[in-house]
């Protein structure tokens, strides 16, 4: 069994040349946001998730992106609101959310 029952980074990268990134799609305010609703509906911590800042994930062309381990399960999102279906349906119920699939052919 892993530490965390599910590990949730975002992709939070600011690229400073003007190429596409994360940062561009307020990709902060989402994470805050994630960690907010995983901390308020108690699945936060050892045997739950855990919600963490990345780096540049490269798969700038579906920005903004997020990625769920230990399933590898790639999303991209808008707003507050498609966060909230993650953690509602793919953190408290194990469902992908199939909306939100990145498609993996999308990269750099």
């Amino acid at each position: 069994m892993s530490y965390y029952k599910h590990h949730l980074f975002f992709c939070l990268n600011q690229r400073s040349n003007g190429e596409a990134c994360c940062a561009q799609h307020d990709a902060q305010a989402a994470f805050d946001h994630c960690k907010a609703r995983v901390k308020a509906e108690g699945l936060a911590g050892p045997g739950g998730v855990r919600v963490n800042k990345a780096g540049c994930l490269d798969r700038c062309a579906g920005g903004p992106v997020a990625v769920v381990y230990p399933e590898a399960t790639w999303y991209t999102f808008v707003d507050s609101s498609d966060i909230d279906e993650i953690v509602d349906s793919h953190l408290k119920q194990g469902r992908v959310v199939e909306r939100l699939l990145l498609p993996p052919s999308v990269g750099r």
